[in-house]
């Protein structure tokens, strides 16, 4: 009988097969060595309930950043469609009060992708805010985009109201809000922005430049406590400059008033008013092109202000003294043009005459003397020639004569012929009172230590002395009489321009201005008052002339303003030439 031979099953053929070396490898990393099928088992049970861990465990630390920060996925997805409104920094005045601050709000977004049904989305919305448009929110719910925004800045009682109605793809992202507390006050200074808290104009967008939009758009700046700015405006005496303004366009019945007030030693400007102005948290007020900034924004010729740029180059050139006399005794011709004075004295003038009765002949006669080129150079060394550049973005390049011949010399001298902004021809006319210094003017807090790092010397400190004489004598027995307040001992000149109208000079439409310094023999402040086409008053008899509307204003001004400035009154002073010119006597 056959021996019977057991063939071995395909389980135990491969039992007996030897087992790849990786995968020894693998089995032994993991099970060790001689493990049964039970502990294999066990171990597949272990790393099954890891691995779940893990996932339960992220979809845990998602659900907590959501909680915490539940805008953050909206506005990632949102972003490159749709701005965010992120956060800017507080501006301050000199003293801490907030001008413009961030508030949180809610908006309404979709995500029109998880909408169910586009048309009761539409019917509860418009429910809860009827001013949504219907065809515009169909268009946005019905689109494919992942994100879109329907109502900017909704209140709390419609987030509460559409919260309750709980329709998918619906949400709410709390946003930044800029908002200004003290309203139209500031608003050529600070300017606003847009609606997605972008600076759009004044010093908000000059903050966008500074770098701030690029960390917006970044996502950096969301939420992120920034460092507060700090302006050198004093709220309080914009908020006196401003009111003044605001009453001599009332009672002038002038198109627009505008005024600064500037420190001399520092370039900083304490106050800056252009009436009409504009609500910022209403910015849509900014678009009236009667709202503009006529001090920075505007060019205008200034008329007999300029007459400080004129003397103040005679003096500096050594050519000409106090003491030299000017010809005024007739008109002075120039082709077809004949140069005369409002109030023609017929005689010869010295310089002081020249200046307090504001003669437009020896102003003339003056330039004439020293030259073309010159009056060029030094009205260019004074910053009257180039853009005034400061953090504002809005500036306005001067009107400059294509050839700048004699008679623009002649004009020039006297105020027209040549329109700069009022804020630049401010800046001249500090250097002239600060002993000599070009400062250019800053909204920015700046001590007289770091003014003189970015002055420059354009005069001489005797010039500026002489110069604050004839602006003092101006005050005391010149055109700037009115605007003369007992205590402060100011100084000013006048300024009256006939506007050009279609390339004419219309005489109904003027600009009248007043330049004021104070104290007089020790400058600390210069105030700016324009008027835009201001009108006789009764009591101007029918004069509309700077000195009997925008003296008068600078006299209001300066006894308001004076007090809040820190500067005590002095009476009983002596005259210009016994207090102003004495003492430079004595320190020779």
């Amino acid at each position: 009988m056959d021996e019977q031979v057991e063939i071995p099953s395909p389980l135990e053929i491969a039992a007996a097969r030897p087992m790849p070396w990786h995968r020894r490898v693998i089995q032994g990393l993991l099970y060790g060595r001689n493990v049964d099928r039970h502990r294999k088992a066990k171990a597949r049970i272990g790393l099954a309930i890891l691995g779940f861990s893990i996932v339960y465990m992220i979809i845990a630390a998602k659900l907590v950043v959501f909680a915490v920060a539940p805008e953050s996925h909206v506005a990632r997805r949102g972003r490159a469609q749709d701005a965010v409104a992120t956060a800017r920094p507080d501006i301050l005045d000199r003293r801490g009060r907030i001008l413009a601050t961030d508030v949180k709000m809610p908006s309404l977004f979709a995500e029109p992708r998880r909408i169910i049904d586009v048309d009761e989305a539409i019917e509860l919305l418009t429910a809860v805010m009827p001013d949504l448009d219907t065809n515009e929110l169909r268009e946005r719910l019905g689109s494919k985009r992942g994100f879109v925004w329907l109502k900017r800045e909704i209140t709390a009682k419609q987030q509460q109201e559409i919260h309750r109605l709980g329709i998918p793809g619906v949400g709410f992202l709390t946003e930044n809000k800029r908002v200004y507390p003290s309203g139209p006050e500031v608003s050529h200074v600070i300017g606003h922005v847009n609606i997605d808290n972008q600076g759009i104009a004044g010093l908000e967008k000059w903050l966008d430049s500074r770098g701030l939009a690029d960390l917006h758009l970044a996502g950096f700046a969301t939420d992120r406590q920034q460092k507060p700015i700090e302006l050198a405006v004093d709220l309080a005496v914009q908020h006196a400059l401003r009111e003044e303004l605001m009453a001599a366009r009332t009672k002038f019945k002038a198109k627009a008033t505008a005024g600064v007030v500037l420190d001399v030693k520092s370039g900083e400007i304490l106050a800056m008013v252009s009436e009409p102005d504009y609500d910022p948290n209403n910015p849509r007020e900014a678009l009236d092109p009667d709202r503009i900034n006529r001090l920075t924004t505007g060019v205008y010729e200034m008329g007999s202000t300029f007459k400080v740029f004129t003397v103040a180059m005679a003096l500096d050139s050594g050519k000409i003294s106090l003491a030299s006399t000017f010809d005024a005794r007739q008109s002075l011709r120039y082709g077809r043009f004949a140069i005369k004075d409002d109030h023609p004295l017929g005689r010869m003038l010295t310089v002081p005459e020249v200046f307090t009765y504001s003669s437009n002949i020896g102003a003339a006669r003056m330039a004439l003397s020293l030259g073309v080129d010159n009056h060029r150079a030094f009205l260019g060394r004074l910053g009257q020639l180039n853009r005034l550049r400061t953090e504002l973005p809005e500036s306005a390049e001067p009107i400059l004569p294509r050839r700048w011949g004699e008679l623009n010399t002649v004009t020039i001298a006297f105020g027209h012929g040549l329109s700069v902004a009022p804020l630049q021809a401010l800046m001249g006319v500090a250097a002239t009172m600060n002993g000599g210094y070009l400062i250019p003017p800053t909204f920015l807090k700046r001590s007289p230590e770091e003014a003189m790092q970015v002055g420059k010397q354009v005069l001489k400190p005797d010039t500026s002395l002489k110069m604050r004489y004839l602006m003092r004598l101006n005050a005391e027995i010149g055109t700037g009489k009115k605007a003369d307040v007992n205590g402060y001992y100011i100084g000013g000149k006048t300024g009256t321009a006939e506007k050009v109208v279609g390339g004419r000079y219309a005489k109904n439409k003027l600009l009248t201005d007043f330049m004021a310094v104070l104290p007089a023999d020790d400058p600390k402040y210069l105030l700016l008052i324009m008027l835009d086409e201001p009108q006789a008053a009764p009591d101007t008899h029918g004069f509309a002339t700077a000195g009997w509307n925008a003296a008068p204003t600078a006299s209001k001004v300066i006894a308001r303003v004076g007090p809040l400035l820190g500067l005590e009154p002095r009476f009983d002073l002596p005259t210009a030439d016994r207090l102003i010119l004495a003492s430079a006597r004595e320190s020779r």
